[in-house]
């Protein structure tokens, strides 16, 4: 009998994924433009960035040990509950007071918080949602499916934000979140407990903590590729308050062509997971499909902003398509080589250094705006990643390799 993907857990959790991220892609592109017609500061903005990826970089620390010996279904259903209640407080606040700045930060932060948790457990459990063998195609299903969703919602966003306004989209948004709760409630799970996780304690943890740290310190390929993707997610997260910036103020430019540059990258995507999910690279060639696709990438960055339009759409449809193949190939890849037992705490690791590189890359670049043309901003951001890429991807090759290809002399 031919093995099929499309199990009830994985359907379930796609579904679920989808419905959340229906909403979040139209709350996060309204809330973005709230915040910069309101301040009018690119530095305001990015402060909004930075402070929500504080609690990625604390929670992880301390939840990861706990999350290896409890079950994550519970964090993830929960989640979704509590981010439905808040998103729709947020909605009935914009729709009979105004928007306050500082009392934004702080909503933010206590949203991030939460999500934090939920982004752990989601990262953990996923894996055993997708049968044994099918990792790459369950991949290329995830990360075909924010961008296709992109696609759809960033230009319906964008009417919605000039017709309805930012109170009803989180509305909406609440209502979509506790939606994603009941679905996920539907999966059948056995997930194994460790032994000592109702006693969880200070030592216990310290002891986690230390054997997560053991195993990494002998993983040079695991600490290059972590330790580039903090940088590149960094650097790219700091570019969103200059791009929003750059289409709000450039003669020409406004909120709707923001929205089609956003949907070109996530057409590209789309196209580079239907291919992934179809094609298969061989084991041999994904070290240099990879880095050729990462150096690809920031040069794209390099010269986004100087180019006329329509290029710029090209550019980013060009780096979508193979990004998505990259970054499809390079989870499998991961979590696959990741022992089990350590997958929520080298997860987490990850995790905390994509997030303490995003909220510093995002004050830098945004600090940056205020005094710079924001089209030099990118250009030496990008510049920056690029030669990150060599010092870490190329330099350690060799054990990168090891992790795309394990086994390998």
């Amino acid at each position: 009998m031919r093995q099929t993907l499309w199990t009830k857990n994985f359907t379930l959790v796609t579904l679920a994924t989808t419905l959340g991220a229906v909403g979040g892609i139209a709350g996060s592109f309204a809330l973005s433009f709230l915040v910069f017609d309101e301040t009018g500061s690119t530095l305001a903005s990015a402060l909004i960035l930075a402070i929500q990826l504080v609690p990625y970089f604390v929670i992880p620390l301390f939840a990861a040990p706990w999350m290896d010996r409890m079950p994550r279904k519970p964090f993830l259903v929960g989640g979704d509950v509590l981010n439905g209640i808040l998103y729709g407080a947020a909605g009935l606040y914009l729709m009979f007071w105004d928007f306050h700045y500082l009392g934004y930060l702080s909503f933010s932060l206590l949203l991030a918080s939460l999500s934090a948790f939920d982004e752990l457990a989601y990262n953990c459990i996923y894996p055993k949602l997708i049968p044994s063998g099918l990792e790459e195609k369950g991949y290329a299903v995830s990360a075909t499916l924010y961008p296709v969703l992109k696609v759809i919602m960033t230009p319906v966003a964008a009417v919605l934000l000039d017709t309805v306004g930012v109170a009803w989209i989180l509305l909406i948004q609440a209502g979509l979140s506790l939606l994603a709760a009941g679905v996920e409630s539907h999966i059948q799970l056995v997930e194994h407990v460790e032994k000592g996780g109702a006693r969880f304690s200070l030592a216990l943890w310290w002891g986690d903590i230390r054997e997560a740290a053991r195993y990494l310190k002998q993983e040079k390929g695991l600490r290059s590729i972590y330790s580039y993707m903090a940088v590149t997610n960094g650097v790219a997260s700091g570019y969103s308050p200059l791009l929003v910036a750059f289409f709000r103020t450039m003669p020409g430019m406004s909120a709707f062509l923001y929205g089609l540059f956003s949907v070109a990258e996530f057409v590209g995507r789309s196209l580079g997971g239907v291919v992934q999910y179809r094609v298969r690279i061989p084991d041999e060639k994904k070290y240099g499909f990879a880095f050729f696709v990462y150096q690809f990438y920031e040069v794209m960055d390099m010269c986004l902003l100087w180019l006329p339009y329509p290029l710029m759409l090209l550019n980013r449809a060009s780096a979508g398509f193979l990004g998505v193949n990259s970054a499809t190939m390079r989870q499998a890849a991961v979590q696959r080589y990741l022992p089990e037992g350590l997958r929520a705490r080298i997860n987490a690791f990850e995790s905390m250094c994509i997030m303490a590189a995003s909220s510093l890359c995002s004050l830098g670049m945004g600090a940056l705006g205020e005094v710079l043309d924001v089209r030099v901003c990118v250009t030496l951001g990008a510049a920056f990643t690029l030669v990150v890429c060599w010092l870490t991807i190329w330099k350690n090759r060799a054990q990168v390799r090891q992790v795309y290809q394990p086994g390998r002399d």
